[in-house]
C-alpha cells in the first residue's frame, strides 16, 4: 500500500469516532458558510437598494446603528431638494410586516409621483393612488408565491388593502414585497411625517461627491449621506457585526475543531503504537512518521469542511423555504467556500500537530513491546 493511500485510509479505521469527529468540525464550518452566504447577499440586496431608481446617493439617520432603523423627519425632503445640484428627492418609509405565511413582508412606502425611484415596470394594473385610498402595489415574486393578482386583497395590520398592479424591478427584495403611499405607511407603523431614507438624484454634470459634502456638512449631527457599501460600513453597524460574528464563529470552530482533531489523532495513535513501532523498525524516519500522522488529520478535517459546505447550503435552503427567500437572495461566492476550507486545512494543521510529533517521537523498541 502506498504512503498517500495510507494517509487516506487510516483516519476511517474507527468509524464512529471519526463520524463524531467530522460532524464536529463540520457544524463549525456550515455556520462559517451559512453567516458568509447571509452576510454576502444582505450587501448584494444593500447596494441594489442603494442605487435604487437609479439615485445617486441616499440620505439617512447619523449615527445609526442600522440603516433600516434610521427615522428622519420628512421635512427634511424639501430642504435636501434645494442644495446646490440637487435635481429631485424623494423620502421613503419602510416597514416589515407578517402577510400570511410570510413573517418578513418588506413594505416601501413611497408618493405615487416619486414611483420613478423604484425604477420599477408595471406588468399588470396600475400604481396605487396617492394619500391614504387603501391601495397596494406588489412584485411579481410576492404575487406568485402568495397567488395574489390585480383586484384581490392583503391585510395589514388589520386593515384590508387593494392590489392596483403587479410589478418587476429585479430587485429581490423589492420584487417580493410591496409599494404603497408614503402617508398609509406612516400611518401603519404610526410614524407620522418621517421617512427611514431619503433617494437623491444629483442634476446632469454635478459632482457627486460635493453635493453629498454639502449635504454632510450642512446637517453634520443629523443626517449622513451613503453613496456606496463602503460609506454604509461606517454609518451601519448591521453588516460589520455579522461579518464580526462571522471571523469570530471562525476562530472558535478553530478551537474547538482543533481539540476534537487532537482527542481523534492521540487515541489513533494511541491504538495504532506497535504499527508505528513496526514502520519505525523497517526504516521510516520521524519526518515520515510525523507527515503521515499530520496527513491524516488534514484529510479528516477537508472531508468535514466539505460536509460542512454541503450542511451550510442545506441550511440557506431551509432558511429561504421558512420566509427569508422573500427578501434575501443567498449569494453563493468563492471566498465564503474558501474560507470554511481555510478553516478546516488551519484546523487538521493545528489539531494534528501534537499527535503527530508524538508518533515521530515514540522510541520502536518500546513501540514493538507495547500490547
Amino acid at each position: 500500500m502506498s504512503f498517500f493511500s495510507l494517509i487516506v485510509k487510516n483516519p476511517f479505521r474507527n468509524k464512529t469516532r471519526t463520524a463524531l469527529a467530522i460532524v464536529g468540525i463540520a457544524i463549525g464550518i456550515a455556520t462559517i458558510v451559512a453567516l458568509g452566504i447571509i452576510t454576502d447577499g444582505l450587501k448584494a440586496s444593500t447596494e441594489e437598494t442603494l442605487k435604487a431608481g437609479g439615485s445617486d446617493f441616499i440620505v439617512v439617520e447619523a449615527n445609526v446603528s442600522d440603516m433600516f432603523f434610521s427615522k428622519i423627519d420628512e421635512k427634511y425632503v424639501n430642504e435636501i431638494t434645494k442644495i446646490d445640484g440637487v435635481d429631485q428627492a424623494a423620502g421613503v418609509l419602510m416597514a416589515m410586516q407578517s402577510v400570511e405565511d410570510n413573517p418578513y413582508f418588506v413594505i416601501i412606502g413611497i408618493d405615487a409621483k416619486n414611483i420613478q425611484f423604484s425604477d420599477m415596470k408595471i406588468t399588470k394594473g396600475k400604481v396605487f393612488s396617492s394619500g391614504d385610498a387603501r391601495e397596494i402595489i406588489i412584485g411579481k415574486v410576492a404575487s406568485e408565491k402568495m397567488n395574489k393578482t390585480v383586484g384581490d386583497t392583503i391585510t395589514l395590520s388589520g386593515d384590508k388593502y387593494t392590489i392596483t398592479g403587479i410589478f418587476e424591478t429585479g430587485d429581490l427584495q423589492q420584487d417580493g414585497g410591496a409599494f404603497m403611499s408614503l402617508a398609509n405607511v406612516q400611518k401603519m407603523e404610526s410614524k407620522e411625517d418621517k421617512v427611514t431614507m431619503i433617494y437623491v438624484k444629483i442634476d446632469k454634470g454635478a459632482d457627486v461627491e460635493k453635493v453629498t459634502a454639502e449635504v454632510d456638512k450642512k446637517y453634520k449631527s443629523e443626517l449622513t449621506t451613503v453613496a456606496s457599501l463602503e460609506d454604509l460600513a461606517s454609518v451601519d453597524q448591521g453588516l460589520s457585526i455579522i461579518d464580526t460574528a462571522s471571523w469570530a464563529i471562525s476562530l472558535l470552530a478553530i478551537v474547538i475543531g482543533g481539540i476534537g482533531v487532537i482527542n481523534t489523532m492521540i487515541m489513533s495513535v494511541y491504538e495504532r503504537t506497535r504499527e508505528i513501532g513496526v514502520l519505525k523498525a523497517v526504516g521510516w524516519k520521524n519526518r515520515r512518521i510525523l507527515g503521515m500522522i499530520l496527513g491524516e488529520s488534514i484529510v479528516l478535517t477537508l472531508v468535514a469542511g466539505i460536509v460542512g459546505c454541503v450542511m451550510g447550503i442545506v441550511a440557506i435552503q431551509a432558511l429561504m423555504l421558512l420566509g427569508m427567500g422573500g427578501f434575501l437572495k443567498p449569494v453563493y461566492n468563492f471566498d465564503v467556500f474558501a474560507r470554511g476550507f481555510a478553516v478546516a486545512l488551519i484546523v487538521g494543521l493545528i489539531g494534528g500537530f501534537y499527535p503527530a510529533y508524538r508518533a515521530s517521537r515514540l522510541p520502536p523498541t518500546e513501540a514493538l513491546r507495547y500490547e
